[in-house]
C-alpha cells in the first residue's frame, strides 16, 4: 500500500491513493467549472496542473494520451475525457498516482515544486462541486433483488412478488436528466395527485405535497464511450469499456404519488422532481479489485445477457444516515452493493439491444440495493416502514415512517480497507423545512450559505 505526500490523508479517507475520482467544481481561484481528482481533505487541480509550463514541456513522458487533447481538464464537465476510453483513463490515473505518492519518480514536478504545488493542491473546503457530467439521458432499473421481493410482498403477496419478467431482463424505466443535482442541493418537497385513503371506494385523489416521501439507495453508472448509433447492440462481454464510471445516486421517491400513478406505464411525477448523486466519479479502474458475485446470480437463459465474467458486480459497503432538523444522525440503512441480481455491462447490453443509441454522460441507475435481511438492510422507507405500517426508529424516541421536513438523507458508500479506501465522498440532500407552497420560491438562506466558497 502505497503512502502519499499529500497531508492530513486519515486512514478512513474516501479518497485515498488507490482512488483518485474525477470531479468538476469551481474554486476560489477559478470559480469556473473545471476538472480535479480528489486526495484526502484536498483536491488536485488538473486544469491548473496541465496549464502550468514545466508539466506542458513534459506532456508527451507524463500524459502521452492527452498530447493534442491539452484542454480536455479545463472543460465544464467530463464529457471529453469520458469519450478518450478507458486506455487513456487508465494512464492518466497511473501517472496522477505516480506524482502524489511519497517515493514519487517525479519529486520534481510537484512534490518539490513548492511554487505548483500551493496552485494545485487545494482543500476542499475552498471548492464547490458541481455535477461532473453532461447528462443527456439517465436510465433507472430495477436490478436490487431484495428490494424487488420486499416491494412486490408488500403490495402483491409472496407469491406474486416478483413479475415473471424480473428473473429474465434488467426492467428499468427512462428518468429525467433535467432534476439530477449533485450532492447538498436542497431537495423541494413535490406537489403531486395521489389517494389520500387508498382504501376508499370510489377512489378519490387529492392535488398536494407529498404526504410519502422516500429515497432509494442506488449506485449510478456513467457512460464513457462517443455515441453508439441507432440500431448498434453493445455486445455483453464488451460493455465493461463503456463504462467510465460509478457515483452513489439517491432517486428521490414520493410513494404516495407513485402509487397512484404508476399503473398502466410507471413511475412519472413520483420520480422526476429530483435525483442527487454523489459528486465525485470513482473510475471503473479504481473497482476492479473489488468484484464479487451478485447475490443472488440466476441462470440467464438469453445469450445477449450471458456474461462471462462471474464476478460482475462490486463488494461496496453502503450506508444511509438520516439527521434530523436538529442536528441528531442515525445510520438507519447498513448493506452492500453485490445484491444487485443484474451488473451494468447487463443493463447496457438490455437496454442497447432494441437499437436504442447511448452517449457519453448517459447516467444509468442500478435500483434500490437492500439486503436479504429486512430492516437495517433496506435501501429505502418503504420498506423499512412497511409502506407507513411501521415506525422506524431514529435517534432517541423520534421515529420516522417517510421522511420529514429539515430531514437530511446522506448516502455513503466505499471499498477496500483503511489507508486504501476507494469510496464516494457523501451523497448529501436536506429537504426543505418548511416545505414551500406550490409555485417559484428562492432558495433557503442556509443552503446559500452552504454553498458559499470559503477564501481564507
Amino acid at each position: 500500500m502505497a503512502a502519499t505526500w499529500v497531508p492530513d490523508v486519515d486512514p478512513d479517507s474516501d479518497f485515498s491513493l488507490e482512488n483518485l475520482p474525477f470531479g468538476i467544481l469551481g474554486s476560489t481561484a477559478d470559480p469556473k467549472p473545471h476538472a480535479a481528482v480528489a486526495i484526502g481533505t484536498y483536491i488536485l487541480d488538473l486544469k491548473a496542473l496541465l496549464a502550468d509550463p514545466g508539466v506542458k514541456a513534459r506532456l508527451r513522458e507524463l500524459f502521452p494520451r492527452l498530447v493534442g487533447h491539452e484542454n480536455v481538464f479545463a472543460q465544464p464537465s467530463l464529457n471529453a475525457f469520458a469519450e478518450m476510453g478507458r486506455a487513456v483513463h487508465r494512464q492518466v490515473r497511473a501517472t496522477l498516482r505516480d506524482l502524489l505518492r511519497a517515493d514519487t519518480p517525479y519529486p520534481e514536478v510537484l512534490r518539490d515544486n513548492e511554487a505548483l504545488r500551493k496552485k494545485v493542491i487545494v482543500p476542499q473546503r475552498r471548492t464547490r462541486n458541481e455535477v461532473p457530467m453532461k447528462i443527456g439521458d439517465y436510465t433507472d432499473f430495477y436490478a436490487g433483488y431484495h428490494h424487488a421481493v420486499a416491494v412486490g410482498t408488500m403490495f402483491r403477496g409472496a407469491d406474486n412478488a416478483l413479475q415473471p419478467n424480473y428473473t429474465h431482463l434488467p426492467v428499468g424505466y427512462h428518468g429525467r436528466a433535467s432534476s439530477i443535482f449533485s450532492t447538498n442541493m436542497p431537495i423541494r418537497r413535490p406537489f403531486g395527485q395521489f389517494l389520500p385513503d387508498p382504501a376508499a371506494n370510489p377512489k378519490q385523489p387529492i392535488t398536494g405535497l407529498s404526504r410519502k416521501l422516500d429515497f432509494e439507495l442506488e449506485l449510478g453508472c456513467f457512460i464513457s464511450m462517443p455515441p453508439i448509433g441507432h440500431g448498434t447492440a453493445v455486445a455483453v462481454n464488451d460493455a465493461d469499456e463503456y463504462i467510465f464510471g460509478y457515483v452513489l445516486l439517491n432517486d428521490w421517491s414520493a410513494r404516495d404519488i407513485q402509487g397512484w400513478e404508476y399503473v398502466p406505464l410507471g413511475p412519472f411525477m413520483s420520480k422526476n422532481f429530483a435525483t442527487t448523486i454523489s459528486p465525485w466519479v470513482v473510475l471503473a479502474d479504481a473497482l476492479e479489485p473489488f468484484r464479487t458475485e451478485a447475490i443472488p446470480n440466476p441462470t440467464v437463459l438469453q445469450d445477449y445477457l450471458k456474461q462471462w465474467k462471474r464476478r460482475k458486480v462490486f463488494d461496496i459497503r453502503l450506508e444511509v444516515d438520516l439527521t434530523t432538523q436538529d442536528g441528531n444522525t442515525t445510520t438507519i440503512t447498513k448493506t452492500n452493493a453485490k445484491n444487485l441480481m443484474w451488473s451494468f455491462p447487463q443493463m447496457i447490453a438490455h437496454h442497447t439491444l432494441g437499437g436504442c443509441p447511448i452517449r457519453s454522460g448517459d447516467l444509468l441507475g442500478s435500483g434500490t440495493i437492500s439486503g436479504p435481511g429486512g430492516g437495517s438492510e433496506c435501501g429505502s422507507l418503504l420498506e423499512m416502514s412497511q409502506n407507513g405500517k411501521t415506525d422506524v426508529v431514529i435517534y432517541g424516541d423520534e421515529k420516522r415512517t417517510f421522511i420529514e421536513d429539515g430531514d437530511t438523507i446522506t448516502l455513503r458508500g466505499w471499498c477496500g480497507e483503511d489507508g486504501a479506501r476507494v469510496g464516494f465522498g457523501p451523497c448529501k440532500g436536506r429537504v426543505w423545512s418548511p416545505a414551500p407552497e406550490y409555485g417559484p420560491v428562492a432558495y433557503p438562506d442556509d443552503f446559500i450559505r452552504d454553498m458559499e466558497l470559503l477564501d481564507e
